[in-house]
């Protein structure tokens, strides 16, 4: 399970295609073909619940190719099951989690029966939680707000930063690295952002954290290579590991 950019939970389609027994991602996509169109008939828009995504594996010319990809909530996920090859053991027991997932997001969604003591009860402790979860995200707020947006001016269309861009954006902290320069210092054993084996990828426990994207770009001369970026929140981590507290450079 993912989560996307607006916190909600969502699913790769091609983390699932294995798991829901199709050793082909081909077959996988009639089966999604199918929930779509589901989905399309029940009234509903299947992008909403069906994001075309992309995905970088282990494979190609390069030993990493990006394959097309889908995001899919937790009914997408369901409709899939439904509309998959009802023979496979791992489909029926697919159906069987989403259904029940599904059911206890709308349980969970219905209203208090405040017609008795214990639906009274319910709903007061629903406020109480309800507070307590905005305490605290206005103290995070609080605490964020000096730097909300601060890398805006070193981010691309994506909201990722390259390596140039990040360079630049911390050369007061770094004595004015180049990119590098900079590059090597993110393999320093104190630092363990970028491999050595692989100088121009991540280590995978920054990309889990969200700290780092990568993704494919095309060379002058019409090859594609993949480049490493920087995620807003990998740029913070760098300061603080660096042990700076200032502002991006003008």
């Amino acid at each position: 399970m993912l989560l996307d950019v607006n916190g909600q939970e969502c699913w790769s389609a091609r983390d699932l295609h294995a798991p829901m027994g199709y050793e082909k991602w081909e077959r996988f996509e009639v089966a999604i073909s199918r929930a779509m169109a589901a989905a399309e008939n029940s009234g509903l828009n299947p992008l909403d619940h069906f994001r075309g995504a992309s995905k970088a594996i282990n494979g190609g010319r390069w030993g990493r190719q990006m394959v097309s990809d889908y995001r899919l909530t937790r009914y997408a996920c369901y409709l899939i099951a439904m509309n998959g090859d009802p023979r496979k053991p791992e489909i029926a027991a697919a159906q069987t989690y989403f259904a029940v997932k599904t059911r206890e997001a709308e349980i969970s969604q219905q209203p208090a029966d405040v017609s008795s003591p214990e639906g009274v009860l319910a709903l007061a402790e629903k406020y109480v939680e309800a507070a307590r979860e905005l305490v605290s995200t206005k103290k995070e707020l609080a605490i964020a707000a000096p730097k909300a947006g601060k890398w805006d001016a070193f981010c691309d269309s994506d909201g990722l930063i390259d390596m140039a861009a990040a360079a630049k954006a911390l050369n007061k902290i770094t004595g004015g690295l180049g990119r590098t320069k900079f590059m090597e210092l993110l393999r320093r054993e104190d630092i363990r952002f970028l491999q050595r084996q692989n100088p121009r990828l991540p280590y995978e426990c920054h990309t889990k954290a969200g700290r780092a994207e990568v993704k494919f770009v095309a060379t002058p001369n019409g090859q594609w290579v993949e480049q490493t970026f920087f995620t807003v929140k990998g740029l913070d981590w760098l300061v603080d590991r660096l042990g700076g507290s200032m502002l991006p450079a003008a």
